[in-house]
């Protein structure tokens, strides 16, 4: 059975597990106090170049974007975010759980355009009755987003600007980063993006860690005692070495990208491979998540070898589908899928 449901189906990238192991007797500080936290957040700094970003580990991506957002915003406070985003379709009302909303705008290939949440902020505010309204206080993107699309840095850009115009902070999902940061055509890096956002995260767990995000606050607003409201979130790990080990070592020799590039490269075969075979693409998607159309009567069939994530309901009678490589898909796993498209 060959596996392309998602980038997270098997357990750690050898190089990460290789690391655990080594360091696995060693006696370190709990709770992120140990070496290798402070030297992989000391290596993060160096690779956004923001000497003074403020990086915390937690364990998974809806814990992260929960925490931070619940983090940020007060207590009349809402999120925007496109209608396809991950926080308002994926994680189960995480963030409503809270106690803030999550304030939807529609979604162009799953991004959102600048100017759609300047239009929704200057309505907001020119409504009288905006006292009695869930106030927006703060913006959320995904890069990738859930459509494997990218942001370009004139987009970001824009969309900083807004938030800036506001005083909204703008907080990036990073949990696929490191297939964005590779991508054919993509022109944000981590420079970019510390200085176009207050806060983000940078993926472990989809590329290839046991568990793991690095959260980065970019603008010296780290939120005060935000150590106390994680462990509010039963987010605090006492073995935070788990984190610290696996980032450090993403962040040595380039791992990271390294991983993202490989699963990126298949996932350009794969695209050709589909093209070649006639399927018809839902999107243009540059990074490791293809969506293709199929029609329903072939899902049964195709289940029978290949897992994947049947993504939305396309019309009637067919099904959008999505087929994503990561880092433990193989060049076999991608021959043998040609075989059976």
């Amino acid at each position: 059975m060959l596996h392309f449901e998602n980038d997270y189906n098997e357990g750690v990238h050898p190089e990460l597990l290789k690391s655990l192991i080594t360091t696995n007797e060693e006696n370190l500080a709990g709770y992120g106090a140990d070496f290798y936290c402070q030297r992989a957040s000391e290596k993060i700094r160096q690779a956004t170049a923001c000497p003074h970003a403020e990086v915390d580990f937690l364990t998974g991506g809806t814990q992260t974007n929960q925490v931070v957002i619940a983090s940020l915003l007060a207590s009349y406070e809402g999120v925007i975010a496109a209608d396809t985003g991950h926080i308002a379709v994926h994680e189960a009302g995480a963030i409503e759980y809270t106690g803030h909303k999550v304030i939807t705008l529609p979604a162009s290939e799953g991004k959102l355009q600048a100017a759609d949440v300047a239009s929704y902020l200057a309505d907001f505010y020119q409504d009288e009755s905006h006292a009695h309204m869930v106030f927006p206080g703060m913006v959320y993107i995904s890069h990738p987003t859930e459509y494997g699309t990218l942001y370009t840095k004139q987009e970001l850009g824009e969309l900083a600007e807004v938030c800036h115009r506001y005083q909204l902070p703008l907080f990036l999902d990073g949990a696929r980063l490191g297939y964005g940061l590779v991508a054919k055509g993509n022109d944000v890096d981590l420079p970019t993006i510390a200085e176009l956002t207050d806060v983000f995260y940078i993926g472990g767990t989809k590329l290839g860690a046991l568990a793991g995000e690095a959260v980065v606050f970019t603008k010296n607003n780290r939120p005060k005692q935000f150590t106390t409201v994680m462990k509010h979130h039963g987010a605090l790990v006492a073995k935070g070495r788990l984190f610290g080990v696996q980032f450090d070592r993403f962040f040595t020799d380039d791992l990271y990208w390294k991983i993202g590039q490989e699963a990126v490269d298949l996932a350009e075969q794969l695209k050709q491979i589909l093209t070649d075979k006639g399927y018809r693409f839902y999107l243009e998607s540059p990074t490791n998540q293809q969506f293709i159309i199929l029609e329903n009567s072939y899902l049964q069939e195709l289940a029978k070898n290949v897992v994947f994530s049947s993504w939305q309901k396309y019309d009637e009678e067919h099904t959008v589908v999505r087929l994503a490589t990561s880092w433990s898909t193989t060049q076999a796993d991608i021959d043998e899928l040609k075989k059976i498209l």
